[in-house]
Formats: structure tokens, C-alpha cells, sequence
């Protein structure tokens, strides 16, 4: 039966040996599998039915259904007189599943942004909640849900927006969506249905944020910025008449929007019956004074403000939300309705009673105090070796801007020593979508994944590698335009 010259049985025992009420699916099974790896081959004559029954000791009944079922899937052919024989359709399929999420080469010490501490996630918590949730959900709640979402994670989210991010958040504009990414993209849909083409983005910004407009049709303006946000003169010369921001922490340069600029902006859509669209990716993470307030709540009619849980909780776990203005709620209802039907009904009612029951608030609280130390661990040692750099934007979220002297440079230099010291890093100059012509080495570092410890490794390893102090050599300032660990002066983080 078999070409190696294996027995038939040999082959099938296993299924032969299954409890009885799944032997004539195992058998099934176990045929399909051997037709599919290749172990029978195409052309392979098997056993009558009465010598396979014979051989493994089952019901000659048994058999002739196997025979039966593989012959009407194409796996196995037969004709009257000529017996049963193995069909050349079946091809061997993929030996195993790829895993292809987004993971960086083997390395050290990883400081790239963007990721949370997912050792923090509270399992235990987690875990009571979703316990809660199955004993209490109705049947009748497994069923297909409201593409905006279930009801009571509207209003728990609502209210956590209004109460934490200063949001003007009514429940019925409210839209649960697979992260900050489907928001984005379910906007675009429904601005390029109004005829709009292009969409003004932040230069730099995130790198994620153009594809998903592009897939929705839309071109990518860039527009840069200057000390308060975006800058006014060039966004009025772009002619879009909606932009993408990240007003109460921009990534990657890590700056607050200032007063002004949030009014000039709002001003500026009104003039254009524009749209900004409002990326709140870490709003709950301010270090040295309450987090600013969404620009959501100053004009929910011209801003469409979304976040997710992807920075305080997992980004696993592919849940965020999407506030839109009224005129624009039944456009992006119908589009993710077409998309996926809603998102998860048993993954949104544990979110919301993890975040009515109080472990939200718990677990931010958590991460706020362990990213604001790890935070300061990294400013110090860069400090101290690498005296003269510089720490730029708020003390806020997930990475900070360093300004290197320019002495470590240039950048190429100083990306080799990363490479040989065998720790990632990320430059400023890879968000822009417009080179600066500044040759300056800043770099983006990420720190929230990163214990106290592999901060301090990281550092050290790439102060020896470049001869800087913490290795015992290399000279410069004294630290000088470094502000204290967990100051106004030098802070920043990542999207």
C-alpha cells in the first residue's frame, strides 16, 4: 500500500485504535492525511475493503464508507472490477503554519517604540472578568452584534473618555473597532465616498498611518511641524481638507499641541469645512502633571477621535474605539458592517466589565508608575553616558527623543556601533516623510517594554561601543540642556 513498503495497518493502527463512535472519522482522517503527505502516493493501489478490515481489525463496513467518503472528496478513485486506487488531484499541503507577526531580529537590548510592558497585562483580573461575562451573558448575546458594538461597552467607554480624556462622548457615535488601525481605515472609506482624495498627515509622524488611508484610496500630504503642533501656513497651502494629528502627545517628535495651535487648527477646519482626525495612542500616560485633555471636546462636529487599548493594555488584543462626528456616524456604521459584521461580541463585554468594575483604572495606574521609573532610569543613563544629549518633548507615554552630541556621529557611525553592540534602535529621521536636511543624531527610544535593568545594558552597551563615558572613556559636557528624570523640560514617547 504504502511505496516505503509500510503495511496498510501500520499506517491506520492509530485510527483502528480510536473509541469506537470516532473510529470511521479517524479512519477517514487518517487516509486523507496519508493521500495529502505524500505517504500514499498517486497511482497507489489500496487493499479490497475485506483485507484493510482483515488487517486493522474493524468492520469491513467501516472501510467501505472510508473508501466511500475519500472517493466522493477526489482523494481515492475506483471503478467497478479494478479495485481502489490513490487520485493524482490531492496535493500535499503547507507542513506547518507561519507565524508571521511583527518581530525584530534576535538582539540584546530592543529600544524601538511603540510596544507596552504585555508582562504587565493583568491576567488575573482578566481572567475574573471573563469569567463573570460567560456566567451572566445571555444566549442571546453570542449572536451577530450591533457593528457599533455592544450597548454597555459604548457606555462604559463613553464615560471613561469623558472622565479621563475630557472627550464629548455620546454612546450613539460611538463605533468599536480592531484597534486604531480599522478606525483609520473605516474614515478613509467614508471620506473618499464624500469625494475627498487627499488627507493631510503629520511629517514626521507614525509610519502606520499613510497605508491605511492609501488602502482607502486617499493621498498622503505631508505637512510638518514646528515648536506648538502642526504649522499653520503649510496646511492652508496643502489645500486637504482633512488631516490625521496626535494633538495631546504628536509621535514620534513627543510634543503637547499648544493652546493655540489647538484653536488655530479648529479654526482652520471650520474655514475649510474640514475634518481633523484625532489619534489619542497614549493620552493616559503623563508623567509630571494631568494628562491634556483631547482636542475631541473643544469641536466634536470637526474632530473624529479614536484610540484603542493597544499601548495600556495588548495590542493582542485588537480593541479601540473611533468618536465620529453625527453627520458622518451612518457612512462608517454601514462600512464596518460590511467589513466584519462587528467585532467580537464576548470580547467586548469583557472589556466592559473589566473597565466598569474598576481594573482599567487599576492597571493604568500600574503602568503609570512603572513606565514613569523606567522613564527616568533612561534619561539618567544617558546622562551619563552620553553627556550633552538631549531629551525632547513631554514627560509623557512610551519613548523619548535623545539628541546625541554630535560627536557619537555621524549616523551611520553610530548605527554600526548599535549593530556591533547588538542593540536596535530608531531614528527620528525614518518618520519623516520630507528629509529635514538636519544630520543631527536623534534618535526615537522606546522603554515601557524594557525592565529598569535592560535599560541600563542597553545604555552601557552602546556607551562602549561608541568609547562614551559609561565605559570608562570619551569626553564632553557635563550633561548640560539634560532636564531631571521626570521633569517638563525633557521628556517624550511612541505610537
Amino acid at each position: 500500500m504504502a511505496p516505503s513498503g509500510t503495511t496498510s495497518w501500520e499506517l491506520l493502527l492509530p485510527a483502528a485504535r480510536a473509541p469506537a463512535r470516532q473510529r470511521g472519522r479517524a479512519l477517514q482522517s487518517a487516509l486523507r492525511d496519508a493521500v495529502r503527505s505524500g505517504r500514499l502516493a498517486a497511482g497507489t493501489r489500496l487493499p479490497s475493503s475485506r483485507e484493510l478490515a482483515l488487517d486493522l481489525g474493524v468492520s469491513r463496513g467501516l472501510v467501505t464508507e472510508a473508501y466511500e467518503q475519500l472517493t466522493a472528496e477526489g482523494y481515492l478513485r475506483s471503478a467497478r472490477g479494478s479495485g481502489t486506487w490513490v487520485g493524482d488531484a490531492a496535493r500535499a499541503g503547507a507542513p506547518a503554519a507561519r507565524d508571521l507577526a511583527p518581530r525584530g531580529p534576535g538582539a540584546r537590548v530592543d529600544f524601538r517604540p511603540g510596544t507596552p510592558d504585555l508582562s504587565l497585562f493583568p491576567r488575573a483580573a482578566w481572567g475574573a472578568a471573563q469569567r463573570t461575562v460567560l456566567a451572566r451573558l445571555p444566549h442571546s448575546g453570542l449572536g451577530y452584534p450591533d457593528p457599533r458594538g455592544l450597548p454597555e461597552l459604548r457606555t462604559a467607554l463613553a464615560a471613561l473618555l469623558t472622565r479621563r480624556r475630557g472627550v464629548v462622548a455620546d454612546p450613539e457615535q460611538l463605533v468599536v473597532c480592531s484597534g486604531v488601525a480599522q478606525a483609520m481605515t473605516l474614515l478613509g472609506f467614508a471620506l473618499h465616498g464624500r469625494g475627498l482624495r487627499t488627507l493631510g498627515v503629520e511629517d514626521p509622524g507614525s509610519p502606520g498611518h499613510g497605508p491605511l488611508f492609501q488602502a482607502a484610496g486617499l493621498g498622503m500630504t505631508p505637512v510638518p511641524l514646528d515648536g506648538e503642533g502642526l504649522a499653520m501656513e503649510p496646511l492652508y497651502r496643502s489645500g486637504v481638507r482633512a488631516v490625521s494629528t496626535s494633538p495631546a502627545h504628536q509621535f514620534p517628535t513627543g510634543i503637547a499641541y499648544s493652546a493655540r495651535r489647538r484653536v488655530e487648527l479648529l479654526e482652520w477646519a471650520r474655514s475649510v469645512d474640514g475634518l481633523i482626525v484625532e489619534d489619542d495612542y497614549d493620552g493616559d500616560f503623563r508623567y509630571d502633571r494631568a494628562p491634556v485633555g483631547a482636542l475631541q471636546g473643544l469641536d466634536p462636529e470637526r474632530v473624529a477621535y479614536t484610540g484603542s487599548v493597544s499601548k495600556s493594555l495588548a495590542p493582542g488584543l485588537r480593541l479601540g474605539w473611533l468618536l465620529v462626528p453625527r453627520d458622518l456616524v451612518d457612512e462608517v456604521v454601514e462600512r464596518k458592517r460590511t467589513l466584519d459584521m462587528g467585532h467580537p461580541a464576548l470580547d467586548q463585554a469583557l472589556l466592559a466589565e473589566f473597565v466598569r468594575g474598576g481594573g482599567y483604572d487599576r492597571h493604568l495606574r500600574r503602568c503609570q508608575r512603572a513606565y514613569r521609573e523606567r522613564r527616568d532610569t533612561l534619561v539618567r543613563a544617558l546622562a551619563e553616558s552620553f553627556p550633552g544629549t538631549g531629551v525632547s518633548g513631554i514627560a509623557a507615554g512610551l519613548h523619548i527623543i535623545a539628541r546625541l552630541p554630535d560627536r557619537y556621529g555621524p549616523e551611520a557611525r553610530f548605527a554600526a556601533a548599535a549593530r556591533r553592540a547588538g542593540v536596535i534602535v530608531r531614528w527620528l529621521s525614518a518618520h519623516r516623510l520630507v528629509p529635514d536636511g538636519d544630520p543631527g543624531l536623534r534618535l526615537v527610544l522606546g522603554y515601557a517594554h524594557l525592565a529598569p535593568s535592560e535599560i541600563l545594558r542597553g545604555v552601557g552597551l552602546l556607551a562602549r561601543e561608541t568609547d562614551g563615558p559609561g565605559a570608562g572613556g570619551g569626553t564632553g559636557d557635563s550633561g548640560a540642556g539634560q532636564a531631571p528624570p521626570g521633569s517638563g523640560e525633557g521628556r517624550g514617547d511612541a505610537s
